[in-house]
């Protein structure tokens, strides 16, 4: 009854959007609570809390049918009447900047080869028309042609509803928020490398969610090197480009030791730090040693709304960060990081925050300090309070996957065996990179064809 009902629901999204990959691979969990909010079919057993969905935005599924175009020159506009009944206005310069043909753009790059500096942006038109095969065609006024695919320019409408819609879909800006409740997405380590649906679908719910769990790979060293080459490349750190986290004599960093580590995110010191973290559990040790996490975008959702004024200050002072030692090579390094960014639109982007490197230079004036500590101090408190941690204790051949520049992550101290000490391998890789993968197999499951119904039932049943 739950697989035929499961199957009845989530089918049509998995029809709508390849966003439905996420159901693919994923094992997800639900643990009762008041707070569970409504969620998207395909992951009706997975319990978040926010207002955002895991559905990412998808490609058209049907083709775009132009009715009628025409010139609107005083305006200097060309308006795109669709068989749906919508409108699109494009700009003649952009137009003319934008010509697909092989004289203004490399297609096998596709990379523009139209020089700036040749471009019109003063430019009219001189025809405007529909062509036989549902393309829009342009002549300017020096006769050169330009030919543009109806789909091409929906995709590219500048109504403020295509435009946001676009934005999705290329960057998956939407994020599901979470607290204590939170059952981490987990996945398979050798059915990610070895399949697209998997990794796709390990790689929406990194960036949705944040934190992905792998199970499997084997316990030794060298298994985040090849779950990155899933991807793309490593990130090259002064820390190398994977490193060990193990109680070590002279320890050049405090996740060198068996001590507690407070909540925080990697590399506040250099000024781009990395995106994605990976961390595999070679050795456990024989006591504590659990891991923390919280969904630092929610915590600081949560300050702006209980302590504006916190908000804006960890949102607008910029505030030092050190490291200096040696490692891949000796390094001291200096940054000025917020430690909440947001962008233009006021949406929190990156957590900038490690109590072990920040720095005791405090280049602000006088009169801020004290608010600093004070607005710090809330957003820490929050953070920690039981309600928002979530808490897991990883095992030999287990691989966290998470966003550096969201989550928060800890560790309690613990105690090793002699002779079998704990041992975490970690490395780095940066969204731009995760982004790429992500597209790429996005367009390569689309290509290859969306879920056959017995895929779907084999994962329905697992959830049953």
């Amino acid at each position: 009854m739950l697989m035929s009902t499961f199957v009845r629901l989530a089918l049509p999204a998995l029809q709508r959007s390849t966003s439905a990959v996420t159901c693919q691979a994923l094992r997800v969990c639900r643990k009762p609570g008041p707070t569970a909010a409504p969620l998207p079919p395909c992951l009706i057993s997975l319990n978040l809390r926010g207002r955002h969905t895991l559905e990412s935005a998808s490609l058209p599924l049907s083709r775009h049918l132009v009715r009628h175009v025409r010139a609107l020159d005083d305006d200097r506009l060309m308006e795109v009447e669709w068989e749906d009944g919508g409108h699109s206005l494009y700009p003649f310069t952009w137009l003319r900047d934008n010509c697909q043909c092989p004289l203004c753009t490399l297609q096998s790059a596709q990379a523009r080869t139209l020089l700036l500096a040749d471009l019109d942006i003063h430019t009219g038109v001189d025809v405007v028309e529909v062509t036989n095969d549902n393309k829009v065609s342009i002549i300017w006024p020096d006769q050169h042609v330009s030919v543009f695919d109806a789909e091409w320019l929906k995709k590219r409408c500048f109504s403020p509803t295509a435009r946001r819609a676009t934005q999705e879909e290329l960057f998956l800006n939407q994020r599901y928020y979470w607290d204590s409740k939170l059952c981490i997405p987990t996945a398979d380590f050798d059915e990610v490398l070895r399949d697209d649906k998997a990794a796709l679908a390990w790689l929406l719910a990194l960036r949705r969610v944040g934190i992905v769990y792998l199970k499997g790979a084997p316990a030794e060293r060298g298994q985040v090197a090849r779950l990155a080459e899933r991807i793309g490349y490593l990130r090259l750190t002064f820390y190398g480009h994977t490193w060990q986290v193990q109680d070590k004599p002279m320890a050049n960093n405090v996740a060198y030791t068996s001590g507690k580590l407070s909540l925080h995110t990697d590399y506040p010191a250099l000024h781009f730090a990395p995106g994605v973290q990976f961390l595999h559990c070679i050795e456990q040790a024989k006591e504590g040693g659990e891991s923390e996490v919280v969904d630092g975008f929610h915590m600081a959702e949560q300050l702006q709304r209980e302590d504006p004024e916190a908000f804006q200050t960890l949102s607008s002072l910029r505030v030092d960060f050190t490291d200096t030692g040696t490692d891949y090579c000796d390094f001291m390094l200096q940054s000025k990081n917020r430690i909440i960014e947001v962008d233009a639109d006021g949406r929190v982007v990156k957590i900038n925050y490690n109590n072990a490197t920040r720095d005791s230079v405090l280049d602000i004036p006088l009169h801020q300090v004290q608010p600093f500590y004070r607005a710090l101090k809330a957003y820490v408190d929050i953070m920690n309070q039981p309600e928002n941690v979530v808490t897991y204790r990883m095992e030999p051949g287990d691989i966290v996957t998470f966003d550096n520049w969201r989550l928060l992550h800890a560790r309690r101290s613990y105690i090793s065996r002699p002779d079998r000490l704990r041992h975490l391998e970690g490395c780095y890789l940066d969204w731009d990179e995760v982004m790429s993968r992500l597209r790429i197999l996005r367009k390569a499951v689309q290509v290859h064809g969306r879920f056959e119904m017995s895929s779907f039932k084999a994962f329905a049943k697992n959830l049953s």
